[in-house]
């Protein structure tokens, strides 16, 4: 769902967020529209919004996990964690985590790839929602879920800033 399509698409803090967002076409190759979150996270104002948006969905929602997805989601994931009480557990990409890592391989729009998480973060029966920047087709948010769930949490939500909404 994106936020256009619900209750919050009547809040201007959405049209500030997606004007803040700058648009790279053929990036990282041909045909795609990157969408380039550092000139959102270049206007103070704009990225509080944006952060607290998130915070004030997940406030009372009992998460205690925010897991964010390298590596965009380590620029939003922290500060929604450390307001809404909750732990930040990185997903990253292979070989960066030291220790023991379960791991789950995933396709996107432009190849694949592979996220990884330290056994033993997240407990059995946690509730987490999952903190990324986009979400085109879905593949990267899905292996999250299945890292998450294969250890026995329960994922409440996955939010991004940016909805692709062809990919839908």
């Amino acid at each position: 769902m994106f936020a256009a399509e619900t209750e919050l698409k009547e809040d201007p803090r959405l049209q500030e967020i997606f004007e803040a967002i700058r648009v790279i076409p053929n990036f990282p190759k041909p045909g795609i529209m990157f969408q380039d979150i550092t000139t959102l996270l270049l206007n103070h104002k704009v990225f509080k919004d944006t952060v607290d948006m998130f915070v004030d969905r997940y406030r009372d929602m009992d998460i205690s996990v925010v897991a964010g997805i390298e590596a965009r989601g380590f620029m939003f994931g922290p500060s929604i964690a450390l307001a809404i009480g909750a732990k930040f557990i990185p997903l990253r990409k292979p070989k960066k985590l030291p220790g023991e890592v379960i791991s789950e391989a995933y396709e996107l729009e432009y190849g694949t790839d592979c996220l990884e998480m330290h056994v033993g973060a997240v407990q059995p029966g946690e509730r987490a929602v999952v903190i990324d920047d986009l979400v085109a087709t879905g593949g990267t948010l899905s292996a999250a879920i299945k890292l998450l769930e294969h250890v026995g949490a329960e994922v409440a939500e996955c939010a991004c800033v940016i909805g692709l909404p062809q990919f839908k």
